[in-house]
């Protein structure tokens, strides 16, 4: 151990004394605790012996200074090196202590692919365009015009209120539907007109087994001359037929202010088989859409002539088909990100 005040003769010895012991226990370590152990007994900032020895430094005689600091500087590379040697030495013994059969197969590792919704969009785009419709797209955040207003909303329909629907000031709303995408179309372009408008849309929903604060909408809308039911009823039934196979549907009527006359549109639950379920409702049907002919208000607040045109539209969730699709019970799964299911059914 340094005196208080060595002379640059002890101090050279003791510079010499520490990196010989320090080098030799170092080496000497048989694992990284040892090892660990060693560094800090030698090299700790707080407690090392090279520590005291930099200490020491500062008391001898400032023309003395060089040729101590000389000695300390050599004394702490040696031990850096042999703490360096002997940790690469471990880690090479570890590596061939585990023993590794290569001969084995790697693990498999899946690297993503499309979510059981967007496939099921995929392909009910795909039947639609085999009837002619294109894909249309508009924003999500819209004015009340565009989400309920041109839609022929009364003022007071409970959709506007503030329990139903995402406002985000000055008149503006994440859109409830994917409507507006129709009004701006019909504004554009004139008919004849086929479309689909896939996207995402926002409701104060609860999120429950068939109920998503967020989701997946799809609609389609056609408008010409002389369209009817006849053509909606026949073009949703093809759909259903071609998308879910062979299963039973109906039209029930029912009331949207967009369109008159309505109906909503259930195919025969597939989970249970038409006995009834949790996802059903026990009904044993699965609503999948509703519909119905464009409402004459409609097409006037869009600038067509509504005694000229006539037209139908529809609206659907995917991720409610896609429950059907792949027999699930509850639409929370699909929010999940459980990769062991997504796997599974993600292309």
């Amino acid at each position: 151990m340094l005196p208080d005040s060595p002379t640059l003769e002890q101090y050279l010895q003791a510079a010499d004394d520490i990196a010989l012991r320090g080098v030799t226990v170092l080496s000497a370590a048989p694992d990284p605790d040892a090892l660990e152990a060693a560094r800090v007994q030698f090299l700790g900032d707080r407690r090392g012996e090279i520590l005291a020895l930099q200490k020491a430094l500062g008391t001898l005689p400032p023309e003395q200074r060089r040729e101590a600091g000389r000695a300390f500087n050599d004394a702490k590379t040696r031990l850096t090196r042999a703490l360096d040697e002997r940790r690469t030495t471990l880690s090479r013994g570890a590596a061939k202590s585990l023993q590794l059969d290569l001969t084995m197969p790697g693990r498999h590792r899946w690297i993503g692919g499309k979510h059981p919704v967007t496939l099921v969009i995929d392909e009910i785009v795909g039947i639609f365009r085999e009837l002619g419709f294109t894909v249309a797209l508009g924003p999500e955040t819209e004015s009340e015009w565009y989400n309920f207003g041109a839609l022929n909303f009364p003022a007071d329909h409970p959709a506007m209120d503030l329990h139903d629907t995402l406002y985000i000031g000055d008149g503006a709303l994440l859109r409830t539907h994917t409507s507006p995408v129709q009004v701006r179309t019909l504004q554009r372009y004139a008919p004849p007109i086929r479309i689909l408008a896939p996207g995402t849309v926002f409701r104060r929903d609860p999120f429950d087994a068939s109920h998503a604060p967020a989701f997946a909408q799809i609609e389609g809308l056609s408008v010409d001359e002389g369209i009817s039911f006849v053509d909606l009823k026949a073009t949703l039934t093809h759909f259903a037929q071609r998308f879910f196979g062979a299963t039973r549907t109906r039209f029930r009527p029912s009331f949207f202010p967009f369109t008159e006359p309505s109906a909503e549109m259930d195919v025969e639950c597939r989970l249970c088989a038409g006995r009834g379920c949790s996802a059903c409702k026990g009904t044993g049907w699965m609503e999948i859409l509703g519909s119905g002919m464009v409402h004459p208000a409609v097409l006037e607040a869009a600038g067509l002539d509504s005694e000229r045109y006539t037209g139908w539209a529809f609206g659907m969730g995917p991720a409610r088909i896609a429950m059907q699709r792949y027999d699930l019970p509850d639409i929370r799964i699909l929010y999940d990100s459980d990769v062991r299911f997504l796997e599974q059914v993600a292309e």
